[in-house]
């Protein structure tokens, strides 16, 4: 079996066009997995494989990908910069012991770094940091440093400094090792040589060396004394104390280079190795109470000598069939193991193990603790669900993901293609959990929710071109809500009689606006048994039930608290059926009273544009009703940021590029429920009324 402290399970994410592919291609090419590499500009990377990656140049799915290292195996994944599939980015963290942030050197620190940044945190991953780029115009790798530490709030601790900058960039200076690593023209990663410091770098690297030192010599408080008494630490004493504070996330080992020219990938690869945790380092992942999700006190300790626990955190279709992905925390897992799903406490048996190199893959006998696998042709396991020993059953932490904010609904081009998108759908809802998918009861519409315009974009282009189902797409819609603004008393009195016994409940209730992101909350105060407890149940549940369409326009309703205080009831004709339906009524009669209001999906957006443009961008953005809330200005433009309705913003890319010759960029991403103002309300409402109407 292998050695654990030998495994370095990773992921490569960053804001789009940072360059996470290419730094994994050259990963590979490196390691000698691949001979030729493949560009992504070119269509042509190794784990952007799906078609629609390969011609928009960007990642959509996660790709895992395994290779070696200095005697170390590396489990690489690849993951996507666009906000639109941050869930691939979030479940991928969930399982990594270790990180690669990579940022654009003239780009800097951008708005979808800054959201993987604060999932990697939650997550407590340990990472490095790769600038990346610096062979472009305006790349600055002192500035992207200082955004570190300002917007994301992190320690980068520099551990190389680039030797020439865009055009003159020819390699890098290790700053603990004190030597200068300089490639020649041919761009080829293995034809450098290792020199002195350029004698215009001396100062400036016994500078960043000192800080180094300094920094690394606080997690060791012996070391720390004989450095303050003038006692120069040893370079292992060094790392030691640097792969410490990497894991305690004291601070983030930061190097520099071009993954494109092939510069200063082979120091990120050292760091893996060196500063990066090996899956026993990491605090083990918790384990949780099956019905109620709380933490047990126990945990999944990485060994192959425990019971099996593993959690399966990617569904994946491909033409050979469904391929689970699945990390192994403890225990081992061989070919024609029987084990459970917690989640549905069905058994599975497990047939073909493959080792996954983006889409090709070589078959396994058996994997362990620390492994990251695919397992093919499983049939009732999904994304989050833990897998384990049938004797020793356990449930791991499950994973939470965002709820969509924009949906639309399609169609079939012909009357043949129901069943087929049927299927097609499914697959697709269990490959991806922030798609979802519903039929309108009323029209009988297909309504596909997603994360963004590019999300349901995509998904339509699968569907046409993978499963061949030819869809016609109706506008995009926006995910409204409802709430109250006022508080209110009121009275309900159900009561029907028919031969024998009749229903019969009375309650006396306060609604009131609850805290923003509370939903619906319930509660008591009823003495002296009017309402008698055993009916309480029933009367949250007939509330609860009316949240999901409120009376303005059908959408559901948030923040929401009720009490019931005080009511009636009869001995014979009380039930809990009557004390729901009169839960119901009260909904139905009191949310009016209650100054009903329209909630509208606020974004946060975050929009680049060069300097000539800022007055046009801006001008726009408070046209459509946004709030400006900071602006920036950068070496190559000035990135703007607010909040916007998100009714506002279809289409909104193409309108920036026209406003912008092209050169604009946008990403934004689901910020708060607001109140919409009244002439944008009475039109929402209006347009729901016909709709129904039509039906």
């Amino acid at each position: 079996m292998a050695d654990l402290s030998k495994y370095r399970n990773i992921g490569i994410f960053a804001h789009v066009d940072a360059g996470k592919t290419t730094t994994t291609e050259r990963i590979l090419k490196l390691t000698g997995k691949i001979h030729k590499t493949g560009e992504v500009h070119d269509g042509e990377s190794t784990t952007d494989f799906m078609e629609q990656e390969a011609e928009r140049g960007i990642t959509i799915q996660s790709a895992a990908v395994t290779c070696e290292w200095k005697g170390h195996r590396l489990n690489v994944i690849d993951t996507p910069g666009h906000v639109d599939f941050t869930v691939e980015v979030y479940r991928s963290l969930k399982v990594l012991d270790g990180g690669i942030g990579v940022f654009c050197g003239s780009g800097g620190v951008e708005p979808q770094s800054e959201t993987n940044w604060r999932y990697a945190n939650e997550s407590e991953v340990a990472r490095c940091i790769f600038v990346n780029k610096l062979d472009r115009m305006g790349a600055d790798f002192y500035r992207v440093v200082g955004q570190v530490e300002k917007v994301l709030g992190a320690n980068p601790l520099v551990m190389t400094l680039p030797i020439g900058i865009e055009d003159q960039f020819t390699g890098v200076v290790d700053v603990l090792t004190k030597k200068a690593y300089i490639w020649d023209e041919t761009g080829l990663p293995e034809n450098y040589e290792i020199t002195d410091v350029p004698a215009d770098m001396v100062d400036k690297v016994e500078e960043y060396h000192e800080m180094l030192v300094e920094s690394a010599v606080e997690q060791d408080d012996d070391l720390m004394e004989a450095y303050m008494e003038g006692e120069e630490p040893s370079l292992e004493q060094i790392k030691a104390c640097i792969r410490k504070g990497t894991r305690d996330l004291a601070f983030f080992p930061t190097f520099c280079g071009s993954a494109f020219k092939n510069k200063g990938m082979q120091l990120v690869l050292d760091a893996v190795v060196d500063y990066l945790p090996s899956p026993t380092e990491v605090d083990p992942q918790p384990l949780t109470d099956k019905d109620t999700g709380e933490p047990t006190g126990e945990v999944a300790t990485v060994s192959a000598e425990e019971p099996l626990k593993a959690l399966a955190f990617k569904i994946m279709d491909d033409r050979f069939g469904a391929l689970t992905f699945i990390r192994i925390y403890s225990g081992r897992m061989k070919k024609g193991d029987t084990i459970l799903n917690s989640a549905t406490g069905k058994t599975e048996r497990i047939g073909r193990m493959v080792e996954m190199q983006a889409d090709e893959r070589n078959e396994l006998t058996e994997a362990q603790a620390g492994d990251i696998i695919a397992v093919v042709g499983m049939k009732n396991v999904q994304t989050g669900h833990t897998l384990c020993d049938p004797k020793h059953e356990c449930t791991l932490e499950a994973m939470i993901f965002p709820d969509p904010v924009i949906s639309i609904a399609v169609a079939p081009k012909d009357k043949g293609g129901n069943e087929k998108m049927g299927i097609a759908i499914g697959k697709m809802v269990a490959e991806d959990p922030s798609f979802q998918v519903e039929t309108d009861e009323d029209s009988g519409e297909t309504i596909l929710k997603g994360m963004g315009e590019l999300h349901l974009d995509i998904k339509v282009d699968i569907l046409k071109r993978t499963y061949g189902v030819e869809l016609v797409v109706g506008q995009p819609q926006v995910a409204y809500r409802e709430t109250i603004t006022t508080e209110i008393e009121d009275s309900y009195t159900h009561k029907k009689q028919s031969g024998g016994s009749g229903q019969f409940g009375k309650i006396d209730y306060r609604i009131k606006p609850g805290e923003v992101g509370s939903g619906f909350k319930f509660s008591s105060s009823v003495v002296g048994g009017n309402v008698p407890k055993e009916f309480w149940p029933a009367v949250e549940k007939g509330f609860a039930s009316m949240m999901q369409e409120g009376v303005l326009a059908g959408f559901p309703v948030l923040d929401v608290e009720v009490e019931l205080f005080d009511g009636g009831f009869h001995a014979v004709d009380s039930s809990a059926i009557a004390f729901e339906i009169a839960a119901k009524g009260a909904f139905r009669q009191s949310i009016p009273k209650a100054g009903a209001q329209l909630l509208e999906p606020i974004m946060k957006v975050d929009v680049f544009t060069p300097d000539d443009n800022v007055g046009d961008v801006i001008g726009d953005l408070n046209r459509r009703r946004g709030m400006i809330k900071d602006q920036e200005a950068g070496a190559m433009g000035v990135r703007i940021k607010g909040e916007v309705p998100l009714s506002e913003m279809f289409g909104y890319i193409g309108h920036l590029r026209t406003i912008t010759s092209g050169r604009g960029q946008f990403s934004m991403e689901f910020a708060h429920y607001a109140p919409c103002p009244q002439n944008v309300a009475d039109t929402v409402i209006a347009a729901e009324k016909e709709k129904k109407a039509a039906k």
